[in-house]
């Protein structure tokens, strides 16, 4: 009777006591000691290096995930000798999850567009363009219309490259209609992922913390109009009006082309449905969508000698010397852009890192009590040029201030087109300046940086005026 008495006493007291031990430990604000100020440089000299990186030629991730490293590890070794070891555990635990379901969010879709790319998807679709033998002014517009519209679903980056391969096919030596068209294109694509929760890795952020639904997105299609629209107009005045001559190659796509496409939609579906019906991550849906890929390249595999068969009629339509190897999953995987997602995973340790010591506190009460939500969004759009917009948005998500769902929608829409006011202020740009082989440079785009501002702040603007019921 006694022992049932003494276990009934301590199934009691132990949550109480769990309770206020929990009460007791809680995160120390580091930000005027020695290890907040060491890891804020850490965090700054990394950076430095990343916006370094065309020049270094040392690769974004490198420098980030060692300074993720170091940060972590003096946070770890301060509470660890202050007998608190499990609340920097749990944090950085949090931060890697966080980081885990977009990492893997973000490779399925890598992998899809890499398959679509391997089975000639974008070679194809640059072929068609390539041979209609528009003018440079109807190739400028159709270019960045069709960067709008593929961004929200394909990431802008690999949009970005397929429409800059097209302007530099139809273009040939004419600097002035390649540079015009690739900031044409960097702004297009960077405005089309905007409005989709897929198109940008900010807005899948966003819609992954639940902040704003995934149909809720759609009202930035507009803004997003905008902010394309106004730029290319004016620059449509400077296009030469000329005519290039047709080209008559075309490209086939391979065999299972249209199906991994329907697979891909299905993908997206499969992710959504998850996400709004069943209350599971997205990330559950896209691995699902990456099983459906998985068994498609079985069956792709298995039936090649069908695909030889017709690789020896068509190589005169210009396949690839490799269009005879089997399809391969893993080498689609393997072809994911591993270092920006390593970069990715360096930037949510960094910054968490700094949120956990205390200095995103900081920097919210001073942008969104001091500033207010609407000028610390607009702000962080024009901080977006110069730095990432993922640390940028991460940092934001990690202050998590009270907004209501039109400022949320806001800074998307800002960190989303902020970046294409440089040319280094997006993956787009960055590429598209050592795609285009000199022709297309930091200071061309740098000219008609006040026209795409000029457009940044009309869908700033048109945001605020069609979606008011939303602040």
């Amino acid at each position: 009777m006694l022992k049932k008495a003494c276990f009934i006493l301590l199934t009691l007291v132990t949550p109480t006591l769990a309770a206020a031990a929990e009460g007791v430990h809680q995160p120390v604000d580091l930000t005027n000691s020695s290890i907040g100020f060491l890891a804020l440089a850490i965090f700054v000299i990394a950076y430095l290096l990343v916006m370094a990186e065309e020049f270094l030629g040392l690769r974004k991730s490198k420098p980030v995930m060692i300074a993720a490293g170091l940060i972590w590890g003096m946070i770890g070794w301060y509470y660890t000798q202050h007998g608190m070891p499990e609340l920097a555990e749990h944090a950085v635990r949090d931060n890697l999850l966080e980081y885990a379901e977009l990492m893997l969010f973000l490779l399925v879709a890598m992998t899809y567009v890499n398959s679509m790319e391997e089975r000639r998807v974008f070679d194809a679709l640059r072929s068609w363009l390539v041979k209609k033998g528009l003018g440079f002014r109807a190739l400028f517009w159709l270019t960045g219309i069709l960067a709008f519209f593929i961004s929200p679903v394909a990431d802008n980056l690999t949009t970005a490259l397929v429409m800059c391969a097209v302007v530099l096919a139809a273009g040939g030596d004419n600097s002035k209609f390649v540079t015009l068209s690739c900031i044409n294109i960097v702004i297009a694509a960077n405005a089309g992922g905007a409005f989709s929760p897929f198109g940008d890795i900010t807005t899948l952020m966003v819609w992954q913390k639940d902040i704003v639904s995934f149909w809720t997105f759609f009202i930035l299609f507009v803004p997003s109009v905008v902010n394309f629209v106004i730029p290319a107009a004016i620059m449509h005045f400077a296009v030469p009006n000329i005519k290039p001559d047709a080209n008559d190659d075309e490209v086939f796509m391979l065999r299972g082309a249209k199906r991994i496409i329907f697979l891909f939609i299905l993908t997206i579906i499969t992710a959504v449905s998850f996400h709004n019906f069943l209350g599971l991550p997205p990330v559950i849906g896209m691995l699902t969508g990456l099983g459906y890929l998985k068994l498609m390249g079985f069956f792709l595999f298995r039936t090649h000698k069908h695909d030889q068969d017709t690789n020896v009629s068509t190589m005169e339509n210009n396949f690839s010397k490799d269009s005879d190897i089997p399809f391969d999953i893993f080498a689609r995987i393997e072809r994911a852009e591993w270092d920006t997602l390593f970069f990715f995973y360096g930037v949510v340790l960094c910054v968490g890192g700094l949120g956990f010591i205390g200095y995103l506190a900081i920097i919210s009460e001073v942008m969104y009590d001091s500033w207010g939500a609407t000028n610390a969004n607009v702000a962080v759009g024009l901080l977006s040029a110069v730095i990432d917009n993922i640390p940028v948005m991460f940092a934001v998500l990690t202050m998590n201030p009270d907004m209501s769902t039109g400022q949320w929608l806001l800074v998307t829409l800002t960190a989303g087109v902020g970046g294409s006011m440089l040319s280094i202020g997006s993956a787009a740009g960055v590429a598209l300046m050592g795609q285009s082989r000199g022709q297309y440079t930091f200071f061309g785009h740098l000219k008609w940086t006040p026209v795409i501002f000029l457009g940044y702040v009309a869908s700033i603007a048109t945001h605020m005026w069609l979606n008011a019921s939303y602040f």
